[in-house]
């Protein structure tokens, strides 16, 4: 069983997809600190041609809270109806519009404040209408892995669900090594997305923008193809 586990981001990039749909279940990290400067709860979204970043708002808390403890801001209500109207308009007159949009609202609208939920129900309705049929997996679920760190973490959750396998973003090439894996009886790959552009409006391609972006400029088709274009190392 192929196993990847990775931090919830905001409507993250299509390469968090590509892995997701690469792995026989994916584990989504709720038990590890927030970090201010991550992609967990901004993106980028393509605005008149540049990329320009959305954010939720959060409530001011302690910086050394979990990802699942931290909340939404109560300015979110109004905040949420401003961040729908700039998608709106700046994909407005994106060809997969009609489709798309309405799978963004309905995430943006879910009636959760708790931030690890929040995203945790995005990343699940954009897995179904990219016709990703992989579980996710909240790693709080996985006894003893919470005190753990690094490998040990993974090396934890990857026992606790019988995986042989484990796949990472090809970033991890940096930090962990597969003869380290293959002592836990663990194969160690990596997953390098394909550079892959599609036609933004008339404009120069802009790269790793948010999946929303590539929802609303291409069909489910050829976000299919999308996500099979990557390699394995």
């Amino acid at each position: 069983m192929k196993l990847a586990i990775m931090q919830p981001y905001f409507f993250p990039y299509p390469g968090y997809f590509q892995l997701m749909s690469a792995v026989d279940e994916f584990v989504v990290y709720d038990n590890i600190e927030f970090t201010k400067k991550g992609w967990i709860n901004r993106n980028r979204i393509l605005v008149n041609g540049k990329d320009s970043c959305i954010t939720l708002p959060l409530k001011k808390d302690s910086d050394f809270l979990d990802i699942g403890d931290r909340r939404l801001a109560g300015t979110w209500g109004a905040e949420k109806t401003k961040m729908l109207n700039r998608i709106a308009g700046a994909y407005r007159k994106a060809p997969q519009f009609d489709l798309a949009y309405p799978v963004v609202e309905e995430c943006l609208s879910f009636g959760e404040t708790n931030l690890f939920k929040f995203i945790l129900n995005s990343l699940a309705a954009v897995r179904d209408y990219l016709g990703i049929r992989t579980p996710l997996t909240v790693s709080s679920a996985m006894p003893g892995a919470r005190e753990l760190k690094a490998e040990k973490k993974i090396f934890a959750i990857c026992r606790a669900r019988k995986a042989d396998a484990y796949l990472n973003p090809v970033g991890g090439l940096q930090l962990y090594r597969k003869e380290d894996f293959k002592a836990e009886g663990l194969d160690l790959g990596f997953l390098r997305p394909a550079d892959r552009e599609y036609r933004q409006y008339d404009n120069a391609f802009v790269p790793r923008l948010s999946i929303i972006d590539a929802m609303m400029f291409n069909s489910k088709e050829e976000l299919g193809k999308m996500l099979g274009a990557y390699a394995l190392e």
